[in-house]
């Protein structure tokens, strides 16, 4: 019995290699040609086409496989243990995201330095959102803050990175499939270009094996038996970020890989550090590997980015580590917050109309033709074609997605009593949006009228997932926050999954994505409108119950409210004005968070007077996100929801800190 205990590192190793193997000779089968396995042996030794194929397109792409897969692996079990962080990996951090973005920017800016320098780019992008994110966390390194705050940061730099390619969309042309993540390789190019930095990183990671079996003893006793904790941390960092640029700089932001291998490993009984890494290098290019092969035979004449497939395989492995996290770490303190102020209520509901008109005056004036004075307005025609066709349904269009998107914060933070509850943090917009391209790809001819309803179906599903899986918790708010994540990382994956499949231009995929208002008529005001009617009053008429339910379920119900139904139409009124909002103008984010807490600093947490003005800032927010989105690099235009993402995300990193 002890002979096999020690032997089944090896064996557990072995097995993993002809895995391995198999995946690798599967894949180099798949492709536009087609092509048998004895095909490929008979004629791979000869010059033409057979050898052509394999030799310059398909090995290149699998080996890439085992170095990426390999590397983020590494990189994922040196991370969890620096952060002592069940939850880390390079993509949950930021760090591919920063990487990311700094190779964008650097294509843009300055295309020579990118050209000779790839590595170092995609380094120094990773390096800033490692920092940002310590800065962040603190000391103390809770998991969960670790978790949020890196997929916040994320949401950021994938904003402005978003911006960017929109901005300058001929200078990013093709990078639309690369920044989803892929291992397509024309040639040996990628290979040779990491291979070397890759197994730099290993061999370091490896030789600090060691160091980081008392490193996770803790740091008093690290530093008992002579350790410098504080070398072992720097030199652990540059291993893990290292490689993740060297990734990312070849084949994209990939996720989830670094944070399932090293736990699957950990499950085989693999504990100290060095064959730790040894093997997780292994399994990071078996599930790289396998997950690509899984892409091709998908959809076998197009290609699908392995960085969302790696998604959808990993959301569910994601879920079942935020509940282990969320359920050790969780501290039940659901409280809102709020200010009880002197001011009248009807001089703070008079300024908020106020600012709303203005706001609206202003949207309307300035655009492509602009009306400074009321004779501009009489001399160019209110009522032109340009104008009432065009700016006007725009605007008005923003205006109430605004609202429904506050409304559906104000809704899920009171019914949950959860402070981060917001339609993109719970995962509404990603299903939803995940539901409307679904739709859209497989009923091309089908109306556009039925859109919002599938729309509203999969928020619907995304939320149902969540609830469910917290639900013995009572819904707690931090492992509602990291369901949500999970949630929404499929989500995103199976849009941009749809994206490639429905074959869509990338600026106008990538607009959608952003959360975009360009090009609204009068047909998506007549059906924001709609929804608008039905859902606000309801939702005020939930005023006084959802004041019951702050009190906690026990005495809501001793006051004679059903909870249990309250709860219940809350849930689906907020979800169906998300899912609806996404179906008019994509997947805009933050609002439904941003505004309800703006509001609670005002008046206070009484809904009665939250849900009138939650909706005005909302209606505010995204009519003057459109507007500064027009006009900040006119005649080009920033997606509203990219701009929302940009001012919005350091007050939510604000917020995060302080709940």
């Amino acid at each position: 019995m002890s002979s096999l205990k020690q032997r089944k590192p090896t064996l557990l190793f072995a097995g993993g290699f002809l895995l391995l193997l198999l995946l690798s000779a599967i894949h180099v089968t798949q492709g536009q040609a087609n092509l048998t396995l004895s095909e490929i042996v008979n004629d791979v030794w000869t010059e033409g086409r057979v050898q052509d194929i394999v030799v310059t397109l398909r090995l290149p792409r699998v080996l890439m496989g085992i170095l990426a897969g390999g590397a983020l692996a590494v990189a994922g079990a040196m991370l969890q243990t620096l952060t002592k962080n069940p939850l880390a990996s390079a993509g949950i951090l930021g760090i591919n995201a920063g990487a990311y973005l700094f190779v964008v920017a650097a294509m843009i800016f300055v295309p020579n330095v990118l050209g000779q320098f790839p590595l170092i780019v995609s380094f120094m992008g990773a390096a800033v959102s490692a920092l940002l994110v310590l800065a962040l966390v603190g000391k103390a390194m809770e998991p969960v803050r670790v978790a949020l705050t890196g997929m916040i940061v994320t949401m950021l730099f994938s904003s402005i990175t978003g911006s960017l390619q929109l901005i300058y969309e001929n200078e990013t042309n093709g990078l639309f499939l690369w920044g989803s993540g892929t291992l397509v390789q024309l040639d040996w190019t990628g290979v040779k270009f990491s291979v070397g930095f890759i197994f730099a990183g290993w061999i370091g990671a490896l030789l600090l094996g060691k160091s980081m079996d008392l490193y996770a003893l803790g740091d008093d006793v690290a530093t008992s038996l002579g350790q410098s904790v504080a070398r072992t941390k720097w030199l652990g960092w540059l291993v893990a970020i290292f490689l993740a640029a060297a990734t990312v700089s070849v084949v994209g932001p990939i996720g989830f890989i670094g944070l399932i291998a090293p736990h699957l490993v950990r499950m085989m009984g693999v504990r100290n550090h060095t064959p730790l890494f040894l093997h997780s290098f292994l399994w990071g290019a078996v599930l790289l590997v396998g997950a690509d092969v899984l892409a091709r035979w998908i959809e076998p004449g197009r290609e699908i980015p392995v960085g969302a497939m790696t998604a959808i395989i990993g959301g569910p492995w994601l879920m079942y580590l935020a509940y282990r996290t969320g359920k050790k770490h969780s501290q039940r303190r659901n409280r809102l917050g709020g200010h009880v102020v002197a001011t009248p209520y009807w001089l703070v509901a008079s300024i908020m109309v106020g600012i709303s008109v203005a706001i609206l005056v202003v949207s309307l004036s300035f655009g492509g033709t602009n009306f400074f004075s009321l004779q501009d307005w009489l001399d160019k025609q209110i009522f032109s074609p340009f104008v009432w066709q065009l700016r006007v349904p725009r605007i008005i269009t923003a205006f109430l997605v605004g609202m429904l998107l506050a409304l559906c914060g104000v809704l899920l933070q009171g019914v949950l009593r959860n402070p981060l509850a917001d339609p993109t943090v719970l995962g509404i917009t990603s299903g939803g949006g995940a539901g409307a391209m679904i739709f859209l790809v497989l009923f091309p001819t089908a109306s556009f009228q039925f859109l919002p309803f599938a729309a509203i179906i999969g928020a619907s599903i995304s939320i149902a997932i969540i609830l469910l899986v917290t639900w013995r918790s009572n819904w707690e708010p931090i492992l509602l926050a990291l369901m949500g994540v999970a949630v929404s990382a499929v989500g995103s994956a199976i849009i941009q999954i749809m994206v490639v499949k429905a074959q869509l231009g990338v600026a106008p995929a990538l607009a959608w994505l952003a959360g975009s208002t360009y090009a609204k008529s009068w047909t998506d005001v007549q059906l924001v409108t709609l929804f608008a009617i039905i859902a606000i009053p309801i939702g005020y008429l939930l005023s006084r119950k959802m004041d019951l339910l702050a009190y906690g379920d026990d005495v809501a119900t001793g006051l004679g409210l059903d909870v249990t139904q309250t709860r219940l139409i809350a849930i689906l009124l907020g979800v169906s004005a998300g899912a609806a909002s996404v179906s008019v103008v994509g997947t805009i984010g933050f609002i439904g968070l941003l505004a309800p807490h703006a509001v609670r600093r005002i008046v206070g947490v009484e809904h009665k007077a939250m849900i009138p003005l939650s909706l005005l800032v909302g209606g505010i927010m995204l009519v003057a996100a459109d507007f500064v989105g027009r006009l900040l690099l006119a005649p080009k235009e920033i997606p509203a929801g990219l701009v929302v993402a940009v001012l919005g995300t350091p007050y939510i990193l604000y917020l995060l800190r302080k709940t």
